[in-house]
Formats: structure tokens, sequence, C-alpha cells
């Protein structure tokens, strides 16, 4: 058992692949609805304007189809983990491709943005990685929904979704 697999960042790591899983379904059903999420310990979060029965509904789905193979669902392309990937890597790179040159900073740009282009396109595939082996768990355990909960602040509309994980069944 790894560090990933201990609980509470197993637990959080299955939340996340819910919860992304659980947002392609809402965008299938709504695609016009601009919507995001965050996921931790307790369950997750979906930001958007949406009818509480069809995030239930897509919660239950999310959870059903993971369960069936369709861990692809774990993994979405607008993931905080790419945009993280992608800022790190792109910094990183631009500033290796300026170091040891004593040019003038405006010589340095055509390989800065060498660089930076590089950076970007490697990071989608890191991104994807990342979120397969680290930031996400498809290896879904015994989960219930709890509860799925509104909440309105002015026109901002959020739903909890609050999960409860049974623990693996050990063997002896």
């Amino acid at each position: 058992m790894g560090l990933l697999d201990l609980p509470p960042l197993v637990t959080i790591r299955r939340n996340h692949a819910i919860e992304h899983a659980t947002i392609h379904i809402l965008s299938r059903m709504r695609p016009d609805t601009s919507m995001a999420g965050r996921a931790n310990s307790r369950g997750f979060v979906i930001y958007g304007d949406l009818s509480t029965e069809a995030v239930g509904q897509a919660v239950h789905e999310a959870i059903r189809r993971i369960r069936n193979g369709e861990a692809y669902l774990a993994v979405h392309p607008n993931c905080g983990t790419n945009m993280v990937t992608t800022a790190v890597l792109t910094t990183i790179t631009v500033l290796l491709a300026g170091m040891g040159r004593h040019r003038h900073w405006l010589e340095r740009i055509p390989t800065a943005l060498t660089a930076a282009v590089g950076a970007v396109l490697l990071s989608q595939f890191l991104g994807t990685a990342l979120q397969q082996q680290v930031t996400t768990c498809a290896q879904l355990e015994a989960v219930d929904v709890v509860e799925v909960r509104r909440q309105q602040f002015g026109r901002r509309v959020l739903h909890w979704v609050h999960l409860r994980h049974s623990p693996a069944p050990s063997s002896a």
C-alpha cells in the first residue's frame, strides 16, 4: 500500500474521480451550462445552475459507470491538475530556456516561446497521466451517496454531494 492509498488521500482521490465523471455526465445532459467541481474527503461540490435531481442522477450514474469499467470518466480535460501541470512545466521550461545565455532579453524570446509551446503540449499528456495515477482513483469500493444538497448564494448555485466510503473488506 502506497502513500496515495492511505485514508484520507484515497477517499479524496475517489471523490475526485466521481466528481469528474459526474461533470462529464452533466455536461452531456446540459451542454450549455457552465459548471465546475471541487472534491474533498467528504464528497464534492458542483458549481453550476443545475437541478438537484439532475445532479443526483448524474452522481449515481457516474458511480455505476466507473464501477462497470468506464474509468476514463475519472479524468477530465479541464481539471485543475492539468492547469497546475501546465503552469509549472511552462514556467520551468521558460526559466531554463533563458538560463546560461548572456544575450539581450529580446534575443531570448524565440527560445522561450518555443520552450513554452513545447511545455504546453507536453503538459496535456502529463496532466492526464497525473490525474490517472495521482489525483483520482477509479477503483471504487463500496460508496454511498448520503446527500445531495442545493445551496444558492444570489445567482450562484452549488450542490454539496456527501459520499460515504465503506472500508474494503480485509483478507484474513
